[in-house]
């Protein structure tokens, strides 16, 4: 393989632009900033949680997954874990099958549920590999049915068909892939006691895993900045709040819709020992690094 072009110390290549030595400066800068945030996730678990918006584009895929093969590189030990909601609805179209929604909740029937686990556990989870590979991190596709890593029964909060809610979490082969180096890359379907195959809610999957591991932060991507005390402005950003302000936050109207899943996965995440979870703005370029190697922060921390 040709090696990557450069141009000599002190030259620009074409089609660069001049770098001033204020800009030097300030990228210097950026780096001494991250220092003790390197330092503080040296070795500890990040579950990071990606899905919805930021994996619409090809060159927003690829911006995230070259951020976490960067923190796996300075140490940070990553598990991706993954939804495709978007891709299951384009396959089930392209199949002929009619998407159901009951209370805005997908109904899975028994075929469904199959091309669920299809589409998350095949095509979504290899090409995040894939793409991990391709920025030179070395990354291990795996999904709850391995080692029946997220066992479930089926929810009882509506007839949703083949959904299921989480009862155990088994973090064996993931622990197994992270100490071997790897990035451990999880879609999120489930399996009952009798091998059935079951559609589960992303955001509390990761939840789950991330309080399983014992993990020092989660991380979750979503379509908009965190937690807003208006919608209709995006400045009106909450950017930390305890875990003991949900339920006010969920009455007053301030979390609401698809926001709530999220929050309620985190509330118990951090009641059974995870230390801090942020929602952010997947959209952003480089958001994950934002968040956790600089002093500002950038979504919404909650503690």
């Amino acid at each position: 393989m040709p090696a990557t072009p450069s141009a000599p110390r002190g030259q620009k290549m074409k089609g660069e632009t001049v770098t001033t030595m204020d800009e030097v400066k300030k990228r210097a800068d950026v780096l001494a900033e991250a220092l003790p945030y390197i330092q503080k996730y040296d070795d500890k678990i990040v579950v990071v949680k990606y899905g919805g918006a930021a994996m619409l584009t090809e060159g927003a895929r690829d911006s995230v997954m070259r951020d976490i093969v960067l923190l796996n590189q300075i140490g940070v030990r990553i598990v991706l874990v993954h939804g495709g909601g978007p891709e299951i609805s384009d396959t089930l179209k392209q199949l002929g099958k009619e998407t159901r929604f009951i209370d805005g909740l997908r109904y899975t029937d028994a075929e469904t549920a199959e091309i669920a686990c299809m589409v998350l556990a095949g095509k979504v989870n290899k090409s995040l590999v894939s793409l991990i590979h391709k920025a030179k991190g070395r990354a291990i596709g795996l999904c709850g049915v391995d080692d029946a890593m997220l066992r479930v029964k089926k929810t009882d909060k509506a007839d949703l068909g083949f959904v299921g809610d989480i009862v155990a979490v088994n973090v064996n082969a993931v622990r197994s892939a992270l100490d071997g180096g790897l990035i451990p890359v999880i879609a999120t379907v489930g399996v009952d006691e009798n091998g059935q195959v079951y559609n589960i809610n992303a955001d509390t999957a990761a939840a789950e895993v991330a309080a399983a591991l014992g993990a020092e932060a989660l991380i979750m991507m979503t379509d908009v900045r965190g937690l807003l005390r208006d919608k209709d402005d995006p400045d009106s950003l909450i950017p930390e709040i305890s875990a003991d302000d949900i339920p006010g936050l969920v009455a007053s109207g301030v979390i609401s819709g698809g926001m709530l899943p999220k929050v309620d996965g985190l509330r118990a995440a951090i009641a059974h020992g995870l230390k801090e979870a942020v929602v952010i703005d997947g959209r952003v370029p480089h958001a994950i690094l934002l968040e956790l190697l600089s002093d500002s922060g950038f979504g919404t921390l909650i503690k």
